[in-house]
């Protein structure tokens, strides 16, 4: 047997986060970070009254988990709160949007699978994005 090398440990602080739909997302387990082969995995932090901008991925699953505060999950026009210690799925081709309404900030951590074919294809805008000019999380290519 060949020794492996060990799979890497990934903090928030070392990922810079991601502006571009609004709040601050952080891709941590991706194929470019850690060899993912399945989905990838990140946060999701959202200040009071911040807003990630609507779309949806028309081939993967989101799996959502509220580590602190409280989030309002619009999903194809239904308003789910998702608190603290709570999970919520949004299958593949559910437009959903996030919307923090409280005074408290608020952190998620996310779960995308399977991958898309290709990272370009894994994420659908269907409204203007805050942020434009701001790159989207890096989540693809070969580690």
């Amino acid at each position: 047997m060949t020794a492996q090398t060990p799979p890497p440990v990934i903090g928030v602080d070392d990922v810079t986060p991601s502006t571009r739909q609004g709040g601050r997302t952080r891709a941590l387990l991706t194929p470019t970070s850690a060899g993912a082969t399945g989905g990838f995995l990140g946060t999701l932090d959202l200040g009071p009254g911040e807003r990630i901008s609507e779309h949806y991925h028309p081939y993967s699953d989101k799996y959502l988990y509220a580590v602190a505060g409280s989030v309002v999950v619009e999903v194809d026009g239904h308003e789910i709160t998702l608190g603290t210690d709570q999970a919520l799925l949004v299958t593949r081709g559910m437009r959903h949007r996030f919307h923090n309404r409280t005074e408290a900030p608020a952190r998620l951590v996310f779960q995308i699978s399977p991958l898309a074919p290709r990272p370009d294809l894994g994420h659908v805008d269907t409204e203007p994005v805050p942020r434009p000019q701001d790159a989207p999380p890096t989540v693809g290519g070969v580690r």
